[in-house]
């Protein structure tokens, strides 16, 4: 196997006319490895040897490498880089500027690459831009469409709806960790996630709190909880904290449990009014609006926002597959791995598609039946059933999206649904 000497020359040290003579007028490759500082570039022809591998400092000497590119003579230059977070962002824009089309490549099959061209299993920033090059010119990657302004604007309330999710979620788990310790009982009583749970916590924080003022509380909990929350359950819950065994509360302990109560009911606040602005974006289109009917507005829309639309997806299954939800497997010989979820798509799209998959199993039907007899089969184990019904769902919203009506039973066809029956 050839072996490849990675040597990397500083921008300012590099001889750019001797550079254009050695990489002629054909098509030339420029592959990037990004990084948050430092930039290494390999400029590859196309029979695969490389003129010369560059670095640079950016955004220092980012100027001075765009305008020696567009001095060089190839007929032809193609930039190359993986997505590596925003830090590739404006190194993309000035490519683009000078006329260059970037394409991007998947990190992940650099990473696989990395022993492929030289027998060595090591990567470094010389070298993956190398493999960058090679994958370039073996056909591996695709042309980077920038988004459009509708696309960011959508992109960036997307983005704060993750966030305000995902730091919901960490203070939840935070309360539900403070709650085990000094009211245990409480959580067993109320749904954690309640509105009228978590304004008692708001308002009192500590159990003994809602003990010596158990009429108010009591006040409290059927003015927030209205018709839904039963007079059994508000009784058994004041109860619970007069006799709870959990640890008694200081006062520092008890204003933390209701600053994160008032910080929980704010974030959920904050996800509503982010969801009603999301919709207003989304042009709301007859796919749109099929899917909305289907799997609700707010699923409908983060869909759209996250994927785009179902009409740039050739099949149901590169639908699914771009929202993480196709399966993956390690198997060797006799050993059969477990089929896993490759969760390689946006986060946000399994959270919304999680939630409409469940709110299609608590209602009598199809995927009730279905879900039922899959979890007898799997054990018990819930897991597996609830993925396979989002990746069966996802790929049911790609043929709503196309004009089909949306249909429960045809997630599972006739005949599986009457073996499940």
């Amino acid at each position: 196997m050839k072996q490849y000497t990675y040597r990397a020359i500083a921008i300012q040290k590099l001889d750019w006319v001797q550079v254009r003579e050695r990489a002629g007028e054909d098509r030339l490759i420029a592959a990037i490895d990004v990084a948050k500082d430092m930039q290494f570039m390999a400029l590859m022809r196309e029979d695969r040897s490389v003129v010369r591998t560059v670095k640079w400092s950016h955004p220092d000497q980012t100027r001075q490498v765009m305008k020696c590119l567009s001095a060089l003579g190839a007929e032809r230059i193609e930039a190359v880089m993986e997505p590596s977070g925003t830090y590739g962002d404006a190194l993309r824009a000035c490519l683009r500027a000078i006329g260059i089309e970037v394409y991007r490549v998947s990190p992940k099959k650099v990473h696989d690459a990395a022993e492929v061209y030289d027998g060595v299993p090591s990567l470094h920033d010389a070298k993956a831009a190398h493999v960058i090059g090679r994958l370039h010119l073996e056909g591996v990657t695709r042309l980077w469409v920038e988004p459009d302004d509708q696309r960011r604007r959508l992109q960036v309330q997307l983005n704060r709806l993750a966030d305000a999710r995902d730091r919901a979620q960490r203070l939840s788990s935070r309360l539900e960790a403070l709650l085990a310790r000094h009211w245990p009982e409480g959580p067993r009583l109320m749904d954690p996630q309640s509105a009228s749970w978590l304004q008692l916590l708001a308002e009192y924080g500590d159990p003994a709190a809602v003990a010596a003022d158990r009429d108010a509380a009591a006040a409290l909990l059927r003015q927030v909880g209205q018709h839904w929350l039963v007079a059994a359950k508000i009784e058994a819950l004041l109860d619970s904290a007069a006799s709870t065994v959990g640890v008694r509360c200081l006062g520092i302990e008890a204003e933390w449990l209701r600053e994160l109560a008032a910080e929980q009911i704010e974030l959920r606040r904050r996800c509503q009014m982010l969801e009603r602005a999301l919709a207003r974006e989304v042009p709301h289109d007859d796919g749109l609006k099929a899917q909305a009917r289907a799997v609700g507005a707010v699923t409908a829309v983060v869909l759209r926002c996250a994927l785009g639309d179902v009409k740039d997806y050739p099949t149901a299954a590169s639908y699914a597959k771009a929202a993480g939800l196709n399966l993956k497997e390690r198997s060797s010989g006799k050993h059969r791995g477990q089929l896993k979820l490759t969760k390689r798509g946006p986060g946000v799209v399994r959270y919304y598609v999680y939630f409409a998959a469940l709110r299609l199993i608590a209602h009598d039907g199809p995927a009730q039946v279905w879900y039922r007899a899959k979890t007898a089969r799997d054990g018990g184990l819930t897991g597996p059933a609830i993925g396979a019904l989002m990746r069966k769902l996802t790929r049911a919203l790609w043929h709503v999206g196309h004009g089909k009506a949306f249909d429960e039973t045809k997630l599972f066809g006739p005949a599986r649904h009457e073996r499940a029956a």
